[in-house]
């Protein structure tokens, strides 16, 4: 039978591949980054350290609002401990701690979308390096285990952590999960010291400090053993590499056969 030619592709099915493929996409989500952040800063979240909440907001309504807030500017790349600091001193430690939770999640989730959306495609054909391979095998076999660690242990960037969990074949489940358990104890004392800062030489604020710094030493006393193990790892594979031997070509094949001839 003869193939029949598929007929060529109009300018507007031209453009719509074009819209979609995935470096514009990639492109796409870098300038909604970039964006959004711009956006943010120009509006100074901080101002709510210094200024306070509105006045007409309060209660309830005013803590759902701020976790709203809360999850657009963490998306937007606002540093979380300014957030979590502001829930505090703005609501106190146990309606701070609910708000920053609640805001953190929703944080997460506008990050994983977008970069499960927009990056993923674009992407996962980078990962190449052999410890991209290995963080993202990692997260897609044992998300959830995988995800809490990063959350419990503050060695990770937040936004950094969304994105490579959304490059990877991490389902929404395990992820929103592990941030909502991993990222109470550290935001819990974020928010404690946020309500004690008036009072800075009071146990409970130096006990929060102190729940913000172990966490933080731990989890970069771990990160540097890893690169110590990475570093050996990578000059063992090179080792191995330059002392195997070169196998020689194979001569041609017609040669032995007309020797036998």
């Amino acid at each position: 039978m003869l193939d029949v030619a598929a007929p060529p592709a109009t300018p507007a099915e031209r453009r719509a591949r074009a819209l979609l493929s995935p470096r514009l996409r990639l492109c796409l989500l870098v300038a909604l980054l970039a964006g959004a952040a711009g956006a943010v800063w120009a509006w100074q979240p901080h101002r709510l350290l210094a200024e306070g909440w509105p006045p007409q907001l309060s209660g309830g309504t005013a803590a759902v609002i701020f976790a709203l807030a809360y999850g657009g500017c963490a998306a937007a790349l606002v540093p979380r401990p300014l957030l979590n600091l502001a829930a505090g001193a703005l609501f106190g430690a146990s309606a701070g701690l609910a708000a920053a939770v609640a805001g953190t999640v929703l944080g997460a989730g506008i990050s994983f979308g977008l970069g499960r959306l927009l990056g993923q495609d674009a992407l996962r054909p980078l990962l190449r390096a052999r410890w991209l391979v290995a963080a993202d095998r990692q997260l897609s076999r044992h998300g959830f285990r995988s995800m809490l660690a990063i959350r419990l242990f503050p060695g990770v960037p937040f936004a950094a952590a969304n994105y490579c969990a959304a490059v990877s074949r991490m389902g929404w489940g395990p992820f929103l999960l592990a941030t909502a358990l991993g990222s109470v104890p550290n935001t819990a004392a974020y928010a404690v010291a946020g309500s004690r800062a008036t009072t800075p030489t009071s146990p409970v604020f130096l006990a929060a400090l102190a729940c913000i710094a172990v966490p933080a030493l731990v989890g970069c006393a771990m990160a540097w053993r890893r690169r110590g193990r990475l570093g050996g790892t990578r000059e063992t594979v090179q080792d191995t590499a330059r002392a195997e031997p070169t196998p020689a070509e194979p001569g041609p094949p017609l040669a032995g056969r007309q020797g036998h001839e």
